[in-house]
């Protein structure tokens, strides 16, 4: 399979499927995360200040997947994984539908469908999130490298979500990097910082 978006995570039900719309699919995020991957992946020299054009054209799905490859290297593996786990949990979601007995045959039945329905959306989500995780990894790698001061970016959601992501896997590292994500006001625009504060 390959990246492509698919939408917000589903909630199946004996009653339907409906979508949450406060869980997007993490795909809508990774053009962002490839961009800022782009604009720091390069030498540094004290006491400078780097700037990168965020507003050139997004890439296509096959121009994304191909600079992903670049930076997770083992990203047919990583889709392959995701691919046979998500298959095996559907597996057991339909097992549970089948012997849930507080619901009457008719409500198993088209709880199983509807399992079956959202099948391969369930492994496109999945998929995305690994790879999109895969992405935000190598950007903490070189943040964490390059021993970066902060970042400052527009203040859009795509940005402060994938900063917010770098932040968490910065603090899950063996040895914690702090940082501090904040939102400012600079020339009637608005702007989010990542601090790093100890590297």
């Amino acid at each position: 399979m390959h990246i492509k978006y698919i939408g917000p995570k589903p909630l199946i039900s004996h009653t339907g499927i409906t979508f949450d719309r406060n869980k997007e699919d993490k795909f809508v995020y990774l053009n962002i995360a490839v961009q800022f991957i782009k604009a720091i992946d390069h030498e540094y020299y004290e006491d400078r200040k780097y700037i990168y054009n965020m507003s050139s054209p997004r890439l296509s799905n096959d121009q994304l997947e191909d600079e992903i490859k670049k930076c997770c290297k083992n990203y047919q593996q990583l889709v392959d994984h995701q691919e046979h786990t998500i298959e095996d949990e559907v597996d057991e979601e339909l097992e549970r539908a089948r012997e849930n007995l507080t619901l009457n045959s008719i409500e198993r039945e088209v709880l199983e469908n509807n399992i079956r329905i959202m099948h391969d959306y369930l492994i496109q989500r999945s998929i995305n999130k690994a790879v999109y995780y895969c992405v935000i990894e190598r950007l903490a790698e070189l943040v964490k490298k390059d021993n970066l001061d902060y970042i400052v970016a527009p203040m859009f959601e795509t940005f402060v979500h994938v900063l917010h992501s770098v932040e968490g896997v910065l603090a899950e590292q063996k040895f914690p990097i702090d940082t501090n994500l904040e939102i400012f006001e600079e020339n009637s625009q608005l702007f989010v910082k990542l601090d790093i504060i100890n590297h």
